[in-house]
């Protein structure tokens, strides 16, 4: 019996050290130049911007993090001028924990076409994001749902429409 039990731990151990490492930093690949995995403390050296946005529980939040348009152009994307041509049919998958996806036009985050800010939050009102929602999240300013305010971010992948 006790040979059996202790092999189902250390694997039940490991998938949580996995879960743990992989939920703190998210994936970015796809069609970059400069694919990569970005971190808490990557996106805390970067300008934070902060959105305010209200949150099913009716309140007003400042949502604070690094914009995805910064995020996309250190990782080597086709942004701002260069986003014309075929690279408008250029666009991100945005992945949760739970297997949760919603996708972005390369356009709707880019400056020279939206006004609109989107940003991967790490802190809710000064503090980091409730352990529902973070270590990141994705929030999207001015949306009327929330749907693609999108909690535990895993991955972002850039790819062209089909």
């Amino acid at each position: 019996m006790k040979n059996r039990i202790l092999p189902a731990l250390v694997i039940t151990f490991l998938l949580f050290v996995n879960t743990v490492v992989n939920a703190q930093s998210v994936k970015i690949f796809g069609e970059l130049t400069k694919p990569g995995t970005i971190t808490l403390a990557d996106l805390q050296q970067d300008k934070q911007t902060t959105v305010v946005r209200k949150d099913r529980d009716g309140k007003d939040h400042n949502y604070a993090g690094v914009t995805l348009a910064e995020i996309l152009t250190k990782a080597g994307a086709t942004m701002g001028s260069d986003l014309k041509g075929e690279n408008l049919t250029k666009f991100i998958s945005v992945e949760a924990s739970d297997g949760y996806q919603v996708v972005f036009a390369l356009a709707e985050l880019d400056k020279s076409f939206t006004d609109r800010t989107i940003i991967l939050a790490t802190t809710m009102d000064g503090k980091p994001l409730p352990t529902g929602d973070g270590p990141f999240r994705i929030i999207v300013q001015d949306e009327k749902k929330p749907a693609r305010c999108i909690k535990q971010v895993t991955a972002i992948k850039v790819q062209f429409a089909k």
